[in-house]
């Protein structure tokens, strides 16, 4: 199949085509061509859009559906389908199903049923049988049927002993290992981040201190053990100074933030809506500060939707008893540029993919094609009809947006919902 994509501009600082508006021709998954108005006799489809904008693939580090076990949450093929549509062609899919993907056989199971989709799927593994945080789960066996990571979904690693043995072993096959970064003894029954509003509101808080005293204690251990630790989502700006002056020791560390914890705080709270109900919870202006300033310096690896479906009945109930998680796929390209400029953006979404030892894309002629295509001009705001997922736990609800994602590209597949 041909397809000639028209005048798109490309945003790729990597590229030789960065900021340049070309023609693209794509034969059998393949880029065969790029040039300014390209004479091409006969294509199987021209995509012709306004303002079409052009990048790589982009990445996300932290997605959870529902399958296998909560299929009412998200299946997996409707899952992709979404990320398609948000503009991803590449997510990495956490272990918190049930049961919980803890070994070979259930990675196996999952990634075969996302074959021949054109969003690619990376299972993380989880790090401890199912995820209780007792023995180390099958590692080695998870890495060689495709684990790109091992990690307990939004659970702490109690004991730091478990820990030292999980970096060392996955040293033997050059494995990432996860480590959330919550001190659940100092968190106890919290709910919201600890501050003037968790007081006001009656709500139990979760304390700055439980994630920056975890991320000390499993620093302290990277230190001793070697090898590589990846601390997912981390809220606070001591956390941010914790990792930078880490990465200057030169500890193989990294770190990623969700998105919506550099956008909100826990001023949404007075309202008691769950969907604003996160982990880690969301927390102050100083804190979103120093988180963006992470991102923009390189301290914080990768920028995350952490796409958490969740069904009306775990989510639309009394505070206390609501599950921790937002939706996020859908609207990670809109807020990021709401905050950031278009470069920025693009490489934010376009990041992380190397921690996990996943090719790095181009585009260049002769290579598989991996493109999102999108407007970035576009100001509209997100509402309920909008969501694609099959839960509807979005905490961005009626937020303004700046761009529209026409859809992706990733070798002879796309899914191009914007253009038929």
């Amino acid at each position: 199949m041909k397809l000639l994509l028209k005048a798109a501009k490309i945003i790729d600082p990597g590229s030789k085509y960065h900021q340049k508006k070309v023609d693209i021709l794509i034969e059998g998954g393949i880029i065969k061509k790029i040039g300014a108005s390209l004479k091409i006799m006969e294509v199987d489809k021209e995509i012709d859009l306004k303002n079409l904008h052009v990048s790589k693939g982009w990445f996300d580090s932290s997605v959870s559906f529902g399958e296998p076990g909560y299929e009412e949450r998200e299946t997996i093929i409707n899952g992709l389908c979404v990320a398609g549509k948000s503009g991803f062609t590449q997510i990495a899919l956490n272990p918190g199903t049930y049961p919980v993907l803890d070994n070979n056989s259930s990675i196996t199971s999952v990634k075969s049923k996302a074959e021949n989709n054109a969003v690619q799927i990376f299972t993380i593994g989880a790090l401890t049988n199912r995820s209780e945080g007792k023995d180390l789960a099958e590692l080695y066996d998870m890495h060689q049927a495709g684990a790109i990571a091992f990690g307990d979904y939004k659970k702490s690693i109690a004991h730091p002993n478990l820990l030292k043995l999980s970096l060392l072993y996955a040293q033997n096959f050059d494995g990432l290992v996860q480590s959330f970064p919550q001190d659940d003894q100092i968190a106890g029954y919290g709910l919201v981040n600890e501050n003037i509003n968790s007081t006001s509101l009656g709500l139990n808080g979760i304390p700055a201190l439980a994630e920056e005293l975890q991320i000390i204690r499993d620093l302290y251990i990277l230190e001793y053990t070697g090898g590589k630790l990846h601390i997912p989502t981390i809220s606070t700006e001591k956390s941010v100074k914790l990792i930078k002056d880490a990465k200057k020791r030169g500890l193989d560390v990294s770190c990623s933030v969700a998105i919506h914890n550099l956008i909100f705080t826990d001023d949404e709270l007075v309202e008691f809506d769950t969907r604003f109900k996160v982990l880690p919870p969301l927390r102050t202006k100083a804190d979103i500060k120093a988180l963006r300033k992470g991102v923009l310096d390189g301290t914080i690896d990768m920028v995350t939707s952490d796409h958490t479906p969740i069904d009306v009945e775990h989510k639309k109930v009394e505070f206390e008893h609501a599950l921790y998680g937002t939706i996020g796929l859908e609207t990670a390209f809109g807020a990021l540029s709401s905050i950031f400029s278009l470069d920025e953006t693009i490489s934010i979404l376009t990041k992380g993919r190397a921690r996990f030892k996943l090719p790095e894309l181009e585009i260049k002629e002769g290579v598989q094609a991996n493109f999102t295509l999108f407007d970035p001009e576009v100001q509209s705001s997100f509402h309920k009809e909008d969501i694609h997922s099959s839960s509807k736990n979005s905490m961005f609800l009626d937020f303004k947006m700046k761009g529209k994602v026409y859809g992706i590209i990733n070798g002879a597949r796309s899914i191009m919902p914007s253009i038929g």
